[in-house]
């Protein structure tokens, strides 16, 4: 296994300039994607990705996979695989249809508008990141649960078992793990539960030695014998309102009994020939990213050149736009009105084209008003499965930050989510990850944050084509659609695509955002001549994704170097 330093010299090696061409990524090699004729896993977690893999072999289709890995990454990810967060699920069966399981968390019921704000006013510093006050009500189980009963082959069984296994018997610890436990030690000491479960009382995991998770197994023994309900009713439920009734009941066995999962309709757009179909509010990241290829389409990208100033500053004007949208517009469409198929039409898209400033970066500050009236109302993780039918699922599921709010219920080894940072919980007040929303946004009993999670499917001629997904905060749309343009505008490999540095613009605050590796000073300082503030950081995103090959169907799979994925076919 590489290390990230061995990859980021693979990956963005300078080569050779291209005549006549501005050099805008210092490309590098980049291997060839897993090929493989049936089915196949791409997941942030090789483990994990082989009981995906192994499903599939006992006759499992691709949600009953899918099923398999996210309960599996809840044992051998834990900074992002969960029972104690939530997500969304898009399923794309060979016949066509299409399902959307929204399983994100909901705000209990103590939970209301000003619960992180002070006497004055102000937002109390970590009160909605950290601590039992930070979670809003689990939905993976219920997620996990609908998914496998409704379309899955196996039973919840056969699904759940092998992480069953895993927990009880123990796992080696990667490198990856090893430093990621490290590197949330600050956050997991803080709680008795959590120093004993995954800093080892102290004495931290090195890399090689076995991490078992007796409590953990017990919780989903209790989901693998009573499905859902083994969550949200019975002993596991007691344990976890147990844990909260110091902490002013934040959550209730109530709260835990009143949640449900949503069955939603999936968004469709187009770009360039191929359909899209990416999911809806309260996921923000679907309606984002239609919007953008709305906007790009109306330009001749692929001629710009990958990783040019011209390509990068027509991106970023795209994303500072379509994110003001997100800001001040979006939230969950069971308490407000959102006007989705209004922004995901091609004639929005049509107005900023006509504002675009080819040498000159935008003022997020002092955008144009839109002509579209608005009262029309950390850490995650994403796999895809496609199995030897066609069927396909693409996953993206979440505690928000890395290893949520740090909270371990006791005596269940469940790892609790701080999701009511993606709530508003001050309009026009940063959250983590300095996203500015609105009171579209704001804290009700039993509604679920905006999200930015955008798993996402590419269709040709009606055949599926792509699968992807990243895990990143805000990050991972644009992760998404650099991934979509690198493969369609660009002609890249899956591989290549996912490979590509990247860089990011979410309109506040204004700045772009680029991966500290791989791009050049010609494309930066061109880029800064235009009027962008750039700032340099670390890697962006953790994507997993498939593509089809057209003409022999084969499955071509990819993982991030970014992480410690790993693609598995046969």
């Amino acid at each position: 296994m590489h290390s990230n330093c061995q990859l980021r010299a693979l990956l963005f090696f300078p080569a050779m300039l291209i005549s006549g061409l501005e050099l805008g990524y210092l490309y590098g090699a980049s291997k060839a994607p897993i090929r493989a004729k049936q089915g196949m896993v791409a997941s942030s977690e090789r483990l994990a990705s082989q009981i995906g893999i192994d499903t599939l072999k006992k006759g499992g289709n691709a949600v009953d996979a899918a099923v398999a890995v996210g309960f599996a990454l809840a044992v051998t990810h834990p900074s992002a695989g969960n029972l104690g967060g939530g997500g969304f699920m898009m399923i794309r069966f060979a016949t066509g249809e299409t399902a959307c399981i929204d399983y994100r968390e909901t705000a209990p019921a103590t939970a209301g508008r000003n619960v992180y704000l002070d006497n004055s006013g102000q937002i109390v510093p970590m009160a909605s990141t950290q601590g039992y006050r930070a979670s809003g009500v689990p939905g993976t189980p219920a997620g996990l649960c609908l998914a496998q009963k409704k379309y899955g082959r196996l039973s919840l069984k056969e699904v759940i078992q092998p992480s069953i296994d895993l927990a009880e018997q123990g796992f080696l610890v990667s490198d990856h793990l090893s430093d990621s436990l490290r590197g949330a030690a600050p956050l997991l000491e803080l709680f008795a539960e959590s120093r004993r479960v995954y800093l080892n009382n102290g004495k931290y995991f090195e890399s090689g030695e076995r991490l078992t998770q007796k409590d953990l197994a017990w919780s989903l023994k209790a989901i693998r014998d009573k499905g859902a309900d083994g969550f949200y009713r019975g002993e596991v439920a007691a344990r976890i309102a147990a844990a909260y009734k110091p902490h002013g009941s934040w959550m209730t066995a109530e709260d835990l009994l009143e949640y449900e999962p949503k069955l939603r309709t999936p968004l469709r757009g187009s770009y360039r020939g191929y359909d899209v179909i990416a999911m809806p509010p309260p996921s923000s990241g679907g309606t984002v990213l239609l919007e953008m290829l709305n906007a790009l389409e109306g330009f001749d990208v692929s001629s710009m050149g990958a990783g040019s100033s011209r390509t990068i500053h027509l991106m970023t004007e795209v994303m500072r736009h379509a994110f003001r949208d997100r800001a001040e517009l979006m939230g969950d469409t069971d308490f407000v009105k959102v006007p989705t198929s209004r922004l995901i039409l091609k004639s929005y898209a049509s107005e900023f084209r006509k504002r675009f400033n080819p040498g000159k970066a935008s003022d997020s500050l002092a955008l144009p008003a839109r002509v579209l009236p608005a009262n029309e109302a950390s850490e995650t993780t994403h796999f895809s499965v496609v199995d030897k039918d066609g069927n396909a699922v693409a996953n993206t599921y979440t505690l928000n930050g890395g290893y949520g709010s740090g909270v371990t219920i006791e005596g269940t080894g469940i790892l609790m989510n701080n999701e009511m940072d993606d709530f508003t919980s001050k309009p026009g007040v940063p959250n983590a990850y300095g996203l500015i929303q609105s009171d579209a946004n704001a804290i009700v009993r039993g509604k679920r944050p905006l999200s930015a999670m955008t798993p996402t499917f590419l269709l040709r001629e009606g055949k599926l084509s792509l699968v992807v997904g990243s895990p990143g905060g805000p990050t991972i749309i644009n992760t998404v659609l650099q991934v979509i343009v690198n493969v369609v505008d660009f002609g890249m490999t899956i591989q290549e695509a996912i490979d590509a540095p990247r860089f990011h613009h979410q309109w506040l605050p204004d700045e772009l955002r680029m991966e500290i590796h791989g791009f050049s000073d010609d494309a930066t300082k061109a880029l800064e001549a235009r009027g962008h503030r750039l700032a340099f950081r670390g890697f962006m995103g953790d994507a997993e994704g498939i593509m089809l090959e057209p003409k022999t169907g084969m499955r071509l799979g990819a993982s991030d170097p970014r992480g410690d994925g790993q693609t598995i076919g046969y």
